[in-house]
């Protein structure tokens, strides 16, 4: 639906919106310009998550405390040597201060509301589940043209919804489900065979089982661009598109069935140990670097995106440091 004619569907509606991350909070902020107080929009939160303005916390951006390397060293990696492993636990104490850091600015305007997320903002950066507020949301809050309603479960009737805890309905003219969609069974519904059916995905107790968030080991004529979230799809998706175009020119020849296998559950463990119940998105935000490092090795390139020692440990890795990755040629 375009945005005019989205526009004019929810222009003097009473619009309730299920949700409450990227789309959800999108699609409240526009029903709020459009309406204003009059016919307030209300969201039905079923989890509180970290709804944060910008990236910067008490004056520092936050980039700084997760995105170089040096916030790497505090996390536990895949097929990390001893070294790194050491590191990783004397270091974890810092961790936990960033985090706290930057959590003390961005929970102020959400105790207002009672909306503090019940984990952490580190879990949150590794799920890939922060969203950045849409401009003027927590004012909208204030005014009153966003209503938010806390419940776990609802149902529909006559008038419009039912949630937890009142017996009143939201009276709503349009509902609105801003809760995502299920990446896994679009990869899953590619195929009519039980068999491939069953391991495509695997079960909800893994991970997606995909070598270099790419592959599967068992259907190595599968690739899979997107599913796995890092903090900017766009380039991470990028450079999996040229690791990809690289081992189908030949240029990388994958391990044994065994080997990918073994390295999926080496993510896996890393993805439940800071994801915590959100491990099957597959996110690798706060390990986007060590992520990347993999990629370029297996295309010949140099992992070292920046010039100096310092600049390489504590420069923050995005988009640009790749943007003349060029794969090397046999």
């Amino acid at each position: 639906m375009g945005t005019k004619k989205a526009r004019e569907m929810i222009k003097g509606k009473r619009v309730t919106v299920v949700g409450y991350l990227k789309s959800a909070i999108d699609i409240a902020a526009e029903c709020a310009e459009a309406n204003d107080t009059d016919h307030p929009c209300t969201m039905v939160v079923r989890t509180k998550h970290w709804i944060i303005p910008d990236y910067f916390a008490w004056g520092i951006h936050i980039s700084l405390l997760y995105l170089n390397r040096f916030a790497e060293l505090l996390i536990h990696k895949p097929g990390e040597g001893f070294l790194l492993w050491i590191m990783a636990t004397l270091l974890a104490p810092l961790r936990w201060l960033f985090s706290k850091f930057a959590e003390s600015y961005y929970s102020i305007p959400m105790k207002k509301y009672d909306m503090v997320p019940d984990h952490s903002l580190f879990e949150a950066l590794a799920a890939c589940l922060v969203a950045i507020e849409p401009k003027g949301f927590y004012k909208r809050l204030e005014e009153g043209s966003i209503v938010l309603k806390k419940s776990k479960t609802f149902t529909f009737c006559k008038e419009g919804v039912l949630v937890e805890g009142e017996s009143s309905p939201i009276k709503s003219d349009v509902v609105i489900f801003g809760t995502g969609f299920r990446g896994d069974q679009k990869i899953k519904d590619i195929f009519t065979s039980e068999y491939f059916r069953s391991i495509a995905v695997g079960d909800t107790s893994t991970t997606v089982p995909l070598y270099r968030e790419c592959i599967h080991p068992k259907i190595p004529q599968l690739a899979v661009l997107g599913y796995s979230e890092s903090i900017a799809n766009l380039y991470t998706s990028e450079l999996r598109a040229k690791w990809l175009a690289h081992f189908l020119d030949g240029g990388i020849r994958l391990p044994t069935v065994t080997a990918m296998q073994n390295d999926v559950l080496e993510w896996e463990k890393y993805m439940k140990r800071y994801a915590g119940r959100y491990f099957r998105r597959s996110c690798i935000g706060v390990l986007h670097i060590w992520y990347n490092d993999q990629l370029c090795r297996d295309m010949g390139c140099n992992p070292r995106r920046k010039k100096g020692f310092f600049a390489d440990l504590f420069g923050i890795y995005g988009p640009g440091d790749y943007a003349e990755l060029r794969p090397k040629e046999d």
